[in-house]
């Protein structure tokens, strides 16, 4: 089984965390949304994310889900939603492992978000593409590398690729943009 997951275009949340806000995606790289689609085809039953921006982004690329899924929604940010990255706090250095279970206030941990993303995709039985958010990607990656998965960079409409051979999952691509 090959899950291919995309990461939607760049959102449109002057350049502030977006999280759960359901926020525009810039879908105007034509080329680069033609290069990305290109990849994509025959990549599967197609699932996104509910959020606008991985709806437009699954538009643009010409795709049609056959569902959408909420648990495939991005991390809730709590507190930090709509702040610029300088905005944050400095939570020093932590292992991975404590940063997978830090909870911004009034929101989830990468781990609570890992909980709600990872069943989903440990269910599928065929070929999948989902069109979704950079925390689904690593949330996948997780099942691989475990909060190590923290570490890799997802840039919008990148596409990341990993294959489950009986109930062992593997990496096959991580973070491969349009240009690459």
């Amino acid at each position: 089984m090959r899950l291919t997951i995309l990461r939607h275009a760049p959102s449109l949340a002057d350049g502030r965390m977006a999280g759960r806000r359901d926020v525009d995606a810039d879908c105007s790289d034509k080329a680069a949304l033609a290069r990305q689609a290109a990849r994509v085809v025959g990549a599967g039953m197609v699932i996104a994310s509910p959020a606008l921006r991985c709806q437009q982004t699954a538009a643009a690329l010409g795709l049609t889900p056959a569902r959408l899924e909420p648990a495939l929604w991005e991390q809730d940010l709590g507190a930090w939603e709509g702040l610029p990255p300088e905005a944050l706090p400095d939570l020093g250095p932590l292992p991975a492992e404590a940063l997978a279970r830090h909870r911004p206030e009034g929101g989830e941990s990468f781990d609570d978000m890992a909980a709600r993303v990872v069943p989903v995709l440990q269910a599928l039985q065929g070929d999948t593409l989902v069109v979704a958010h950079a925390g689904t990607v690593r949330a996948a990656l997780s099942m691989v590398v475990g909060a190590a998965a923290l570490s890799f960079a997802v840039a919008p409409l990148s596409i990341t690729v990993l294959r489950r051979f009986n109930a062992v999952w593997a990496v096959e691509v991580v973070n491969l943009r349009a240009e690459d």
